[in-house]
């Protein structure tokens, strides 16, 4: 937010974070994009995320804006010490390490929350207590187990979503706790301890299909084989072999499908008359209409669509988002710096947070921290001079 006399929501806030991959992070990110003060909290040899290849390289700079970094060496009786200190300052605390690991170390709830009552803890887990809690979570396992790959493969070929759709959501609802619990506090005087997790996360995910399971009796088909709930909803290869999603969801919108395309045959035909008719005569009506659509350029149905307001979207792949209009003239991407890696000290575009807050976007106050930049800083805060931090450098409890 770039007007200085419009304060974030959550300025004055204290978070320490003990977190790593993408769930934990996308929750503190939450919070710090709000204003909060976001403490995260490294070990010696850094977050392993800074040095992730292939898909995860850019987990760190995309989840880590907004926030301070502290490394401290948990496994030191001086640096677990040090860390309880430091979560003795904190309104909230995070983490999303296996159950049992926070409390080997005095940062488990109820030990931090005896001398800290209105301490907000949030477990960011694989799953919520029960006969699956000991099992080790990523996304990829839970979106296997809890029938989202199933629905996006083709039968018989499940496959994962195309980005961490779990840890992300699982992230944010952590974000959602914490904040419900940040008004009781208000109301109460009390913390408390939140809990949000990857599996059940994903359960809800497919609520809609297990709840169309339910009413109709029929199982759910994956995306590729589905029944679809409206007739014209598919991706439709045109001319010199480009592709656009295409669609119309009602009547109305049928109607003006075939005027703008000069379908008026079709229009007129008694047999799609409406939506569920079109719907039980898909097999024929699709077809049809991918020999006729073949006429026209993927550019000649932008024009058209946009100007009708029929709803259409070109396939777009991720890297080709740089350029997007729409994103740069509302401010949707903002500068990062990379703070690992060959490219480290340059810049790169990250996407914001799609909501506004009086009027303006979300955007980065603090760059994505270096490894323990921080440190010194956080210490003095606690009320150490440079000799103490000294020493508990000599002893490897922090760096």
């Amino acid at each position: 937010m770039n007007n200085s006399d419009k304060k974030l929501p959550l300025e004055g806030l204290r978070v320490v974070e003990f977190t790593h991959m993408v769930m934990g992070p996308t929750c503190g990110m939450v919070l710090a994009d709000m204003g909060a003060e976001v403490i995260k909290v490294e070990p010696i040899e850094g977050d392993r995320t800074r040095h992730l290849l292939g898909s995860g390289a850019g987990f760190f700079p995309m989840f880590n804006r907004n926030k301070k970094s502290i490394q401290i060496n948990l496994q030191s009786p001086e640096g677990a010490e040090m860390a309880r200190r430091l979560c003795a300052t904190a309104d909230v605390v995070a983490e999303n390490f296996k159950p049992g690991s926070m409390a080997k170390y005095g940062l488990d709830y109820a030990s931090l929350s005896a001398s800290n009552p209105r301490l907000i803890y949030a477990s960011l887990k694989g799953f919520l207590p029960g006969p699956y809690d000991h099992r080790t979570a990523l996304d990829e396992v839970v979106q296997m187990m809890g029938g989202l790959a199933y629905m996006t493969g083709r039968p018989g070929d499940p496959l994962r979503a195309g980005t961490s759709v779990n840890d992300i959501m699982g992230g944010m609802f952590g974000a959602i706790g914490i904040l419900g619990a940040l008004i009781q506090r208000g109301i109460t005087g009390r913390g408390q301890e939140i809990q949000s997790a990857l599996f059940e996360n994903n359960v809800f995910l497919v609520g809609q299909h297990m709840l169309q399971y339910a009413i109709t009796g029929q199982a759910a088909e994956p995306m590729p084989n589905r029944i679809s709930a409206w007739a014209v909803y598919d991706v439709f290869t045109v001319k010199n072999g480009e592709q656009i999603f295409l669609a119309a969801v009602s009547d109305p919108q049928w109607a003006t499908f075939c005027d703008v395309l000069g379908f008026a045959d079709l229009k007129a035909d008694p047999r799609y008359v409406d939506n569920n008719a079109r719907v039980s005569l898909r097999a024929k009506l699709l077809p049809e209409l991918r020999r006729r659509l073949e006429a026209f350029t993927a550019a000649e149905l932008t024009v058209i669509f946009e100007k009708a307001g029929l709803p259409f979207a070109p396939i777009v792949k991720p890297e080709e988002l740089f350029d997007d209009p729409h994103l740069n003239a509302t401010g949707g991407l903002a500068d990062v710096r990379l703070t690992d890696g060959p490219k480290a000290g340059q810049t790169a575009r990250a996407a914001l947070f799609p909501f506004t807050m009086n009027g303006q976007r979300l955007g980065v106050r603090r760059q994505p921290p270096q490894q323990g930049e921080n440190t010194d800083e956080l210490l003095q805060g606690l009320g150490l001079g440079a000799s103490d931090i000294e020493r508990l450098r000599a002893l490897k409890a922090v760096a």
